[in-house]
């Protein structure tokens, strides 16, 4: 049976996938999967009747994966090493765009990739295998970058707590693996109960946007998937974390003309033709066969738009709730 026939082989199921597929459809033309990873949604896409994905991924070890089916689709698939938040470059007058933001279970699962606290391995998190580590940041920004690292990116509340810990630690000697690192993190937080995540979550979450620059590439992504959809294009985006649901709830709501004013005294704002519709304004949550099958599920976020014929529009990324971050490189 050929690669095309099978979508529900893939190594990992993504997250969503059901609900996302009955909000997305009926499915037809050409999608674009911003986010390929293992290529779950990228065979459903093609199971459902689209006539080409476009597959684009960051990191190379997904079309390595791939590469035991991805011919099987024939000029049905098109795969591409990019950033999501480059995507109008790969395609125009999209029919749909998906996006599954954050890490992947891929990623997680390879000690050497450096993203688990539950393996030890190199302290790297790097999506794209090249540029800064997570051990650069860690041994080399100072305390007060540190703790707003923490505290932005992975809503820390002892970030300051742990970043003084990281500086004392790495006086002493560099910190090089994802054990140390959690140690260190472990050292700071009491003992979690039962069911309570590990006490290093928050801080790897941190540094692993910080390295991959995952907010500033979501608020691209989603101004590019603007960009690229033709009128009646789906925008669908699956988020794991509330500062990313936070951006894509407030990007659609501004672009479907639902943003209003921040301050009632301030001038009334020129009215803008509205980007996209929203079938919804609620975010789609895991059914409970789906948490039953994957836990990680639980905090999982589906948001959905519908592309208009309007001009794309200006986003105010602090109105976004993009966390500000600044580091001396």
């Amino acid at each position: 049976m050929s690669a095309a026939a099978t979508p529900d082989t893939a190594p990992h199921v993504p997250v969503l996938l059901r609900p996302l597929m009955r909000a997305i459809n009926p499915v037809s033309g050409v999608w674009l999967d911003g986010t390929f990873g293992a290529g779950g949604y990228t065979r459903a896409l093609l199971a459902a009747g689209a006539s080409r994905v476009i597959a684009v991924d960051r990191d190379p070890l997904a079309f390595r994966m791939a590469a035991g089916w991805a011919d099987g689709y024939g000029d049905r698939l098109q795969m591409v090493e990019g950033l999501f938040s480059r995507l109008d470059e790969y395609g125009q007058d999209l029919d749909g765009v998906v996006l599954d933001i954050g890490v992947s279970s891929m990623q997680l699962d390879q000690a050497e990739r450096g993203f688990s606290f539950m393996r030890d391995g190199p302290l790297d998190m790097r999506m794209a295998q090249a540029g800064e580590s997570a051990a650069d940041i860690v041994n080399t920004a100072d305390e007060a970058a540190l703790a707003d690292i923490l505290f932005h990116y992975g809503e820390e509340r002892a970030s300051r707590r742990i970043a003084r810990a990281i500086l004392r630690a790495r006086a002493e000697a560099p910190i090089t693996t994802t054990l140390r690192l959690a140690e260190i993190v472990e050292g700071c937080l009491p003992r979690p109960k039962p069911g309570q995540t590990h006490p290093a979550t928050r801080t790897f979450q941190a540094l692993r946007v910080a390295v991959n620059d995952e907010y500033g590439e979501l608020v691209s992504g989603l101004e590019a998937a603007e960009r690229a959809l033709k009128p009646g294009g789906k925008l669908a985006v699956v988020t794991f974390h509330s500062i990313e649901d936070r951006i894509v709830k407030r990007f659609l709501i501004d672009r479907s003309g639902g943003g209003g004013r921040a301050n009632r005294y301030a001038p009334q704002p020129e009215e803008v033709a509205p980007q996209f519709t929203l079938p919804t304004k609620k975010a789609i949550g895991p059914d409970a066969d789906e948490l039953a099958e994957n836990p990680r599920a639980r905090s999982a976020k589906l948001r959905v738009g519908i592309r208009t014929d309007a001009p794309p529009g200006q986003s105010d990324r602090k109105a976004l709730g993009l966390p500000q971050v600044k580091r001396e490189r």
